[in-house]
């Protein structure tokens, strides 16, 4: 039994449409699952709290293979508080089951790095958020060395794609465009940034779980070379749109007058050193294993925005229907 912890999100319904295109069982865990898509397709669907040992222990029993893809509420004091618990019950949890672990991370702890993110990149966390990322990645880390369990970390970009919700492209550049505003873009729009395209890291999770040399390593999951500006992205995307392609920058100030009534960008402050100067993620060890260096911006791009206006057509029909049916 393959099990997803943390199931409903972005990365969780990509990776529940490849299990099920393979026709593996899978078991999806969340604290509310039933809401969470593919729950249909799921062999078994747990309510469970990841930060609740117990619950853990029971929801990962008879698994073979588990990833860990809970998201918690921004904020660093949860994080600090929450984040160490649930690294700690599922690592316990999959020593009882006999499971192995992957666990979908970010680059928090790197943080600023002068050049392009490699495996290899020392921890030197910059925020505190990052602190948390670092610490846990670390149990993971010490875990596998020891022998105690067989495990990965497969790392990630920021990330953007269909239905990608959470990403920050989708919220500052898709959802913007398709209302005819204009886009916006943290920090220095002149610099390089990647981004991880969705389908991309749920076809990798797959893949790595179903291969045994790639066990006990950390993985980039494939994301695109030679990434655009936030200005070239921006005008890649306003293509779609038939939009403006200029940007709004947001910058720290602005943010900290923002982040008075908003705590989202409150808590995205200390991150902001990822867009102020280029940020650059390599997979080149992923592309080598596995022969795939990641979708092209502008193929992910158009799939985006093809996503966000089937989207908007379908809650424009939807909101005519409701209409009609109410006269």
């Amino acid at each position: 039994m393959i099990t997803i912890l943390g199931a409903g999100g972005g990365i969780s319904n990509e990776l529940v449409k490849r299990l099920a295109a393979r026709g593996q069982e899978f078991r999806l865990v969340a604290r509310n699952p039933g809401k969470a898509e593919g729950a249909a397709l799921a062999a078994e669907v747990v309510m469970a709290d990841a930060s609740n040992r117990e619950q853990t222990v029971r929801a990962i029993a008879g698994s073979s293979v588990v990833y860990l893809l809970v998201g918690l509420k921004y904020d660093r004091n949860v994080w600090a508080d929450l984040w160490p618990r649930i690294m700690a019950n599922t690592i316990e949890a999959c020593k009882r089951a006999g499971a192995k672990l992957i666990f979908f991370d970010n680059v928090y702890m790197y943080g600023r790095v002068d050049g392009p993110m490699t495996e290899e990149t020392p921890f030197n966390p910059a925020s505190k958020k990052g602190e948390v990322r670092a610490l846990i990645a670390r149990m993971l880390i010490d875990a596998w060395r020891s022998g105690s369990i067989a495990a990965m970390i497969a790392r990630s970009a920021d990330f953007y794609g269909p239905r990608a919700d959470l990403g920050i492209p989708n919220v500052m550049v898709f959802d913007l465009l398709a209302r005819k505003r204009k886009a916006m873009w943290f920090a220095n729009c002149r610099v390089p940034h990647s981004f991880t395209y969705t389908p991309d890291a749920g076809e990798a999770l797959v893949r790595l779980g179903e291969t045994e040399s790639a066990w006990n390593q950390t993985w980039h999951v494939p994301t695109a070379p030679n990434p655009p500006t936030g200005e070239q992205y921006v005008a890649m995307a306003a293509k779609e749109f038939g939009g403006s392609p200029k940007c709004r920058s947001v910058w720290p100030l602005t943010m900290r007058l923002v982040g008075l009534m908003n705590p989202v960008v409150r808590e995205l402050r200390e991150m902001v050193y990822q867009y102020d100067s280029p940020y650059i993620f390599d997979s080149s060890k992923y592309a080598k294993a596995f022969g795939f260096a990641g979708t092209p911006y502008a193929e992910g791009i158009h799939a985006t925005a093809e996503a966000v206006k089937d989207e908007i057509a379908s809650a424009e029909v939807a909101a005519r229907q409701s209409g009609s049916s109410g006269r």
